[in-house]
């Protein structure tokens, strides 16, 4: 492997048990957790198949084409590239979503954030639903399936993350069940942008303080759009900005259903509170931890 300048380099053939162990060992020498995993996913993707399919080829000898393809995506995973942005996609509530550096990856987290929004719905499906920040789509992607006959309106002010969020909904199926639209939620004219009211606005807004940005993993701060993470001056501006548009966005009876970081549940549900919604409810991810507000106007 050109990697390393070790004997191994000068290697003319690797089967794909060699490629794996070896690669596995030196992710692992460089400090990158789950080593075994992230190679075999570089390797299935290389070979077009899951990781099932490399343990059904392990003796199988790689073609110098296939060589060359998974060294190029090692060294961007080297380089703290985030191992999605190297394969194109990510999973997401089951969707296969494209995945790159116009948007934020979207994370296992966010499914509770989801689940949280159906079983509110558990009854009866919103009407209308608004996705605030959507960023590749993820969340209202993985709703529409199931409200056939809700309306679906998301907006985000990047115009790359909504060129690929409509990417994902088209791939889908689901480019006639979504609006995408450009707007910025701090502008006077958004409540008129979006256009009426919804009986779920849901959110999973940018909320890491500015002094906690250099502190993240370099997966995250060289290569995921910051203006999807920061938010001046504390964290939580866009929970303030929501709350204070809900009486233009959310109809009589309506929720708003947000993602909050880690020690934020607190003041987002007094946020909530002082602009009077009721019933505010903290909903906890599946590691423990306060990951989603709710609240009914």
């Amino acid at each position: 492997m050109t990697a390393t300048g070790s004997k191994a380099q000068r290697r003319q053939v690797w089967t794909v048990v060699e490629l794996i162990r070896w690669t596995t060992g030196y992710l692992e020498e460089k400090g990158f957790e789950d080593a075994r995993l992230q190679v075999e996913r570089l390797l299935a993707h290389v070979l077009r198949c899951d990781r099932v399919g490399l343990y059904l080829q392990f003796d199988r000898p790689l073609t110098p084409e296939e060589l060359g393809s998974f060294k190029t995506l090692l060294k961007r995973r080297l380089a703290h590239e985030p191992l999605q942005y190297v394969l194109g996609e990510c999973e997401f509530r089951g969707l296969r979503l494209k995945v790159d550096r116009r948007a934020l990856i979207p994370r296992p987290e966010t499914e509770q954030l989801v689940d949280v929004c159906l079983n509110l719905f558990a009854g009866k499906a919103p009407a209308r639903v608004l996705d605030v920040g959507t960023g590749s789509g993820n969340i209202v992607l993985a709703l529409a399936p199931e409200w056939p006959q809700t309306e679906f309106v998301a907006v985000d002010v990047s115009p790359g993350a909504l060129e690929l969020a409509t990417e994902n909904a088209t791939a889908l199926g689901l480019e006639s069940r979504v609006r995408f639209l450009q707007a910025d939620v701090f502008a006077n004219e958004f409540p008129r942008r979006v256009g009426g009211e919804f009986g779920l606005v849901v959110s999973n807004p940018p909320y890491v303080r500015p002094d906690e940005w250099p502190t993240l993993q370099p997966e995250i701060t060289q290569y995921e759009p910051k203006e999807a993470l920061v938010s001046e001056p504390d964290g939580l501006r866009f929970y303030r900005r929501l709350a204070e548009l809900a009486p233009q966005l959310i109809s009589g009876d309506g929720w708003l259903v947000v993602e909050v970081g880690d020690s934020q549940a607190a003041d987002v549900r007094a946020i909530f509170q002082t602009k009077g919604f009721a019933e505010v409810t903290v909903h906890r991810d599946l590691a423990g931890r306060d990951r989603v507000v709710a609240g009914r106007r």
